[in-house]
């Protein structure tokens, strides 16, 4: 097919069709893709909630440090330390200092478990 030889209606016309059938063939394309993203989402989350592997697993967890200045702040020990941990223990403080189980309550020693050892007979 020599296109040079071609007329102006007749390229025109041959456009439209390449159009056409490129247009239903991504169609085509699109509508398989999505049904095969179906299938795999569907398989994925019904997988994960199945073995506990989804973001909420675990659950919250309780903030372990309270900024002083500001009581609001808190942080639970994960991830990244907060801005205002972080500037407080570069100028020296201790991360105990911000406990919040400490200001609560003084750590106590507990006393030792007593064994009980099996009577002889």
């Amino acid at each position: 097919m020599n296109l040079k030889s071609m007329s102006i209606d007749k390229l025109t016309k041959l456009r439209d069709q390449v159009d056409t059938a490129l247009r239903s063939q991504v169609a085509d394309e699109r509508r398989t893709l999505e049904a095969e993203l179906t299938k795999l989402s569907r398989l994925s989350t019904s997988e994960s909630r199945s073995k506990g592997l989804w973001f909420g697993a675990r659950g919250p967890v309780a903030p372990k440090y309270r900024n002083p200045q500001n009581p609001s702040e808190t942080w639970a020990g994960r991830g990244l330390k907060p801005r205002w941990l972080a500037a407080a223990l570069k100028a020296g403080k201790k991360l105990e200092h911000f406990s919040i189980a400490q200001t609560a309550k003084q750590p106590t020693k507990k006393a030792p478990k007593k064994v009980r050892r099996a009577k002889r007979r």
